[in-house]
């Protein structure tokens, strides 16, 4: 151990130096000391040798402890710093994660939001795509056959053909006449038109319209004369010329029938009314 620059040996060494020459003096004083004092002021050197060298070693441990105690105080000051400052940080982390997990929770949300709005989106474009193509379709024209006759018309041309026959053959004349009548003036150019001449004629024959109805026969056989319906409107028009009383002109148009279309079943009933009339 070190006690202001000398060791606890080099002390202990000059103290028994200092007995040495003590003790040579003495030599030179015989008669003053006896053996016994000497013995005894060696002893009490000795014993003060270490009453100092047990007191300078208490006061070399007090200042190891206290400059040890300085230094595990330092330390434990600087841990304490440390460990508050990684506690900060530690805490400052995880608020940035708290933080950073309530930005994704909403972002996340956002984004099922945006999913359902987006999936809505598309079922209303599809739907109104569907509709569009729907509403298309039905202006778009249609193939149709009619008496035997391919063609293509207008959705709303079947619509109300079909709506006017479906009156007439409910028996219901005279809504037939009209609707027949309707659909013949917006429609010139239809190819249900003869098809429409025939079932108006037929419609006005049955509300005793006979000359009416012999108007319509007639324009169907002008419009279109290979129809199949023609030798149906021509027995139908010799029908009308009964009705109104006009034998003459029913036997001539009976006979043109039976001469033009020979094979026909209206042709047959032809015949058999000539048969009558005679």
């Amino acid at each position: 151990m070190m006690y202001h620059g000398l060791t606890l040996t080099a002390l202990f060494r000059c103290f028994l130096l200092a007995v040495v020459v003590t003790v040579g003096a003495g030599g030179a004083r015989a008669g003053l000391f006896d053996d016994d004092e000497a013995r005894r002021a060696i002893l009490d050197l000795r014993q003060k040798i270490e009453t100092s060298r047990a007191d300078m070693e208490q006061k070399f441990d007090q200042k190891l402890d206290q400059k040890l105690d300085q230094k595990l105080s330092e330390e434990s000051r600087r841990s304490a710093e440390e460990g508050q400052q990684w506690r900060r940080s530690l805490l400052d982390l995880q608020n940035q994660l708290e933080a950073m997990r309530v930005e994704i929770s909403k972002l996340r949300g956002q984004n099922e939001q945006l999913a359902r709005e987006l999936s809505e989106t598309q079922r209303r474009q599809k739907d109104a795509a569907e509709a569009l193509d729907e509403r298309f379709r039905k202006l778009e024209p249609v193939r149709v056959t009619v008496d035997g006759r391919d063609m293509l018309v207008e959705p709303g041309e079947k619509r109300d053909f079909e709506a006017s026959l479906a009156m007439f053959r409910k028996g219901d004349f005279t809504a037939a006449t009209a609707a027949f009548v309707d659909f013949v003036n917006r429609n010139p150019q239809s190819g249900y038109r003869p098809s429409a001449l025939f079932w108006l004629g037929n419609a006005q024959y049955a509300t005793k319209d006979y000359k009416s109805a012999q108007v319509n026969f007639r324009s169907l056989i002008t419009l279109a004369p290979d129809h199949v319906r023609v030798p149906e409107a021509l027995l139908a028009i010799s029908n009308c010329q009964l009705e109104l009383k006009d034998t003459k002109a029913a036997r001539k148009t009976l006979e043109d029938l039976v001469a033009e279309f020979p094979a026909t079943e209206a042709a047959a009933a032809a015949r058999d009314r000539l048969t009558k009339l005679k």
